[in-house]
């Protein structure tokens, strides 16, 4: 990865990392930096349908709804689809017979629930049919320096999803944090167990920014995933997240997404 500007240095992130590492006794340090980024302009239709977390966490979502979102992912070919936990086990019916995963979200949209509660809303998810859990990591005990809370939160739900074979992503609500609580927040992330980072429920203050996808991109190297996540909208703004870093991206937005991408190609078929 280029030198950017917009990041701290590798000499301050190894200090923060090493800070974090040391207060848990965790022995962890900055990695290298990522050695391969995914090449936005060689997306193809079906690649970069394949990076979209296909998503509907309105409250007032219905049942209709639902099943034209499975539909849409079907159609697309999108990574998976993002639901509330009410509607898993709906996704999980009208999915039945295809690869399409259903996630579904843990600790939404605050964070502050128990880990306790945490950990059994996971366990129920996973038996209703959820294979992906987008979890949101405790901010108010992260902005009070308690650390080994957020670890022991975290961990909490990727026991859950490591015995049950399903991918743990960690929201860190992004519009809340400083920098250096965004870098602890990735290394807590990556050492309890998480498989990916993620911006932003889309619901807090601010959303998903190129700069913070390069963050905390740098802070997981290749070890861990990085969703973007919170106003992605557009094709430009997702290829920019892309660019930065990111592997995944949750947008409500997919099909937009994707009809904007097709047009260049119809265009010049036209």
């Amino acid at each position: 990865m280029p030198a950017d500007a917009s990041l701290p240095d590798d000499q301050t992130l190894a200090a923060i990392v090493a800070r974090v590492a040391r207060s848990l006794g965790l022995p962890m340090e900055l990695p290298a930096p990522p050695s391969v980024l995914i090449d936005a302009a060689s997306l193809d239709f079906v690649a970069l349908a394949a990076l979209i977390d296909h998503t509907l966490l309105r409250p007032d979502a219905t049942a209709a709804e639902i099943d034209a979102l499975c539909e849409e992912a079907l159609t697309y070919g999108f990574a998976a689809v993002c639901v509330q936990p009410m509607w898993v086990a709906r996704c999980a019916a009208v999915l039945r017979g295809s690869k399409m995963r259903i996630a579904s979200v843990v600790g939404f949209p605050l964070g502050v629930t128990l880990a306790e509660v945490k950990r059994a809303e996971a366990e129920q998810l996973l038996a209703r049919g959820a294979a992906e859990l987008d979890m949101v990591l405790n901010i108010g005990a992260l902005k009070s320096g308690d650390l080994a809370l957020v670890y022991a939160d975290i961990g909490a739900v990727a026991e859950v999803t490591r015995a049950g074979g399903a991918v743990l992503k960690v929201i860190l609500e992004t519009g809340y944090l400083t920098a250096e609580e965004k870098v602890a927040a990735c290394v807590l992330a990556r050492a309890a167990g998480a498989d990916f980072v993620k911006t932003a429920t889309g619901l807090g203050p601010g959303g998903a920014t190129a700069a913070d996808v390069r963050l905390m991109r740098r802070v997981v190297g290749d070890a861990i995933g990085v969703k973007a996540a919170g106003g992605v909208r557009t094709l430009e703004q997702m290829l920019e997240m892309v660019r930065a870093g990111a592997n995944r991206i949750g947008t409500s937005a997919g099909v937009r997404i994707m009809q904007e991408a097709r047009r260049p190609v119809e265009q010049a078929h036209g």
